[in-house]
């Protein structure tokens, strides 16, 4: 659910939100190198590097390494190769970029044996995207402010079926339009965890009619919801087999979305694999 409760001066929107991860995302790989170059492999078509999250979290923590005293200057510090098997869909709303830029800062703090603590890292991951300290933190959490304000929740672990309708929705272009609910009452996580809405889903449905579409045929199979500002659209199933009926007369009555079902977890596959490190 995300309901969006007020605007502040600032311009960014009052949220509150529940996060929840997926057993299926993109995959990093991190190879320390022995001079002081980032690097990126592939590139991210139409996203240039400085722009990357990736490389951005990179360079953004090798400065914080110097200003906290981890290190005299950031040539001191190897270079890294990361590479990318990006799966996720570009501009969907699951959290692909913000996912990759708080895996970047785990890695790399881990790597370079920097022993920032948590809190920091999600200072520094508010600095990048305000989704990316949930991912830092790892647990599926109730969100409020503007998304950074964090408070561990228990969630059931259903198995969801995720289409992308090939369409990139504008985040912008949503929070910027005038027919956008930006005054819904405050609720609290018990009242959320009964079942809420998602306030951008009218908004997105009448902007992009391939999103509306996505809505209206999944909600054949129980109550799809809109993620995010999209344009991936959900729905929650109470095991793999049922998912994997539901995948399957996808494949057969709209080949041409990209669709998935995957596993709702509590604890990142992120924090999960650090946990073995």
């Amino acid at each position: 659910m995300l309901h969006i409760t007020g605007q502040r001066p600032d311009g960014y929107h009052e949220l509150q939100t529940l996060f929840q991860f997926l057993d299926h995302g993109d995959t990093l790989h991190f190879q320390l190198r022995d001079d002081d170059a980032i690097t990126l492999t592939p590139a991210i078509d139409g996203v240039p590097e400085e722009a990357n999250l990736i490389v951005r979290a990179a360079r953004r923590l090798r400065e914080t390494a110097v200003s906290y005293g981890k290190v005299a200057e950031a040539s001191a510090l190897p270079g890294v190769d990361i590479q990318i098997e990006k799966v996720l869909p570009m501009g969907g709303g699951l959290g692909g970029g913000s996912s990759d830029a708080a895996t970047t800062l785990l890695a790399l703090n881990h790597l370079w044996q920097l022993s920032l603590d948590e809190d920091t890292l999600a200072e520094l991951g508010l600095e990048l995207g305000a989704d990316v300290p949930v991912f830092v933190r790892g647990f599926a959490a109730w969100a409020e402010g503007i998304g950074e304000k964090l408070m561990p929740a228990a969630l059931d672990t259903p198995w969801f079926v995720v289409i992308h309708p090939g369409i990139e929705v504008s985040t912008p272009a949503v929070f910027g339009h005038p027919q956008l609910t930006r005054s819904s009452p405050a609720i609290s996580m018990a009242r959320a965890l009964q079942g809420g809405r998602n306030d951008c889903e009218v908004v997105v449905s009448a902007l992009y009619p391939a999103v509306a579409d996505a809505l209206n045929w999944l909600n054949h199979f129980g109550t799809a919801r809109l993620t995010g500002t999209g344009a991936c659209v959900f729905c929650a199933f109470d095991d793999a087999r049922q998912a994997s009926k539901v995948l399957g007369r996808l494949a057969c009555e709209r080949p041409t979305w990209h669709t998935f079902s995957a596993r709702g977890c509590n604890i990142s596959p992120l924090h999960a694999a650090l946990a073995q490190a």
